[in-house]
């Protein structure tokens, strides 16, 4: 799904490129409850900000090894993990469309993976679309189902599932709008459709997987989760009884498995042994919009990416004549550069909050 330079016209671009900026904007303002803790609004986090900012980072590091892996979906045709859902879920959705952003700037201006003329046409498709589209399915899912772990598994699956064909429509519309090449929308709005389904039912089962296996250890972390968190009980007359919410101080926290230290150190783990080794063994066949695009003709005003020519393009590390080596040095390298990007990113976000929420008269006081 990453959009290269050439498919979309300028003024689209522009277009797409001010609703990115527009959407990061209200994102960094979502992001600072979502990071920073509170309970109030709707978009407010219970979660604190000491604990969901490095795992931000983390999501973001993650997405970008598991986007390393291409899997099979049909006849000459790969597909590769979007994100949003997974970010969503995991860390909510205003910091999601950052995880996400994070993950595409890395790889357009390191790995020219996606056009740089094309980032808010990426930003707006990989991180906006699927994060907004996949968070509203996931909670109108979760308000329908028992509040249980596998209904937040179930519901991570259908929303994921979602979200990646979601994202194909929305390239197909702007490809109606601004697309550089006369084509038959309607025949492309098909075929794009119909490989992202399948491709999202790789994107529903890695998301249901990590949701999965991040509950099973630590429910207090998922930010789609936060539902789950036993209220306190009194037993009267021999039954329990939830205490009401205004005379709760706070939820009873689910018993975690493992520490945040050792959540954050097997989840970097586990992204680098994606990226640096298991991506060698990756699908070599064209992800669903190159092989659309090559059949229909959109790619043929395709142009070469300004950082063609950079050390790390095409996630290889130049002048190194091993393809595996090289492949996994990339994937290792990537995964660093991101995790240490977002959790800079997150920890500024946060850290602003913290300082918003320090006013002069609290501090007489």
């Amino acid at each position: 799904m990453h959009v290269p330079d050439g498919f979309i016209d300028a003024p689209t671009s522009v277009a797409t490129g001010a609703v990115a900026a527009a959407a990061v904007a209200l994102s960094l303002r979502g992001a600072r409850r979502e990071l920073g803790g509170g309970t109030s609004g709707a978009g407010a986090a219970d979660l604190g900000g000491e604990r969901t900012a490095p795992l931000a980072g983390l999501v973001a590091a993650f997405i970008f090894a598991v986007q390393m892996l291409n899997f099979p979906v049909a006849a000459g045709t790969s597909g590769h993990l979007l994100g949003g859902a997974l970010a969503a879920i995991l860390v909510g959705p205003y910091t999601g469309v950052l995880c996400v952003s994070v993950v595409l700037l890395m790889q357009g201006i390191l790995f020219a993976d996606g056009g740089l003329t094309a980032l808010g046409v990426n930003i707006t498709n990989m991180a906006v679309v699927t994060t907004v589209v996949a968070y509203g399915v996931f909670r109108a899912l979760v308000k329908l189902l028992p509040r249980t772990r596998r209904s937040v598994t179930v519901a991570s699956f259908v929303a994921a599932l979602v979200s990646v064909p979601a994202s194909a429509l929305a390239f197909t519309l702007m490809y109606a709008v601004g697309g550089t090449t006369d084509v038959s929308i309607g025949k492309v709005a098909g075929a794009m459709v119909g490989v992202h389904v399948l491709i999202g039912i790789g994107e529903a089962a890695i998301t249901a997987l990590t949701v999965g296996a991040v509950i099973a250890v630590r429910p207090d972390l998922v930010y789609g989760a936060r539902d789950l968190r036993q209220r306190l009980q009194l037993r009267v007359n021999g039954a329990l009884v939830d205490v009401p919410a205004s005379e709760a101080a706070s939820p009873a926290p689910v018993a975690a498995r493992a520490s945040r230290r050792t959540l954050w150190i097997s989840g970097l783990a586990t992204s680098l042994v994606l990226a640096g080794v298991v991506s060698f063994y990756a699908s070599a066949d064209p992800d669903g919009l190159e092989k659309v695009a090559a059949d229909n003709g959109i790619d043929r005003k395709a142009e070469e990416h300004a950082y063609a020519d950079s050390p790390l393009a095409d996630y290889g590390v130049q002048d190194v004549d091993d393809a595996r080596l090289s492949g996994g040095l990339a994937g290792v390298i990537g995964v660093g550069v991101t995790v240490v990007a977002g959790s800079a990113v997150f920890w500024a976000v946060r850290r602003r909050r913290a300082n918003e929420d320090v006013s002069p008269a609290s501090t007489s006081v």
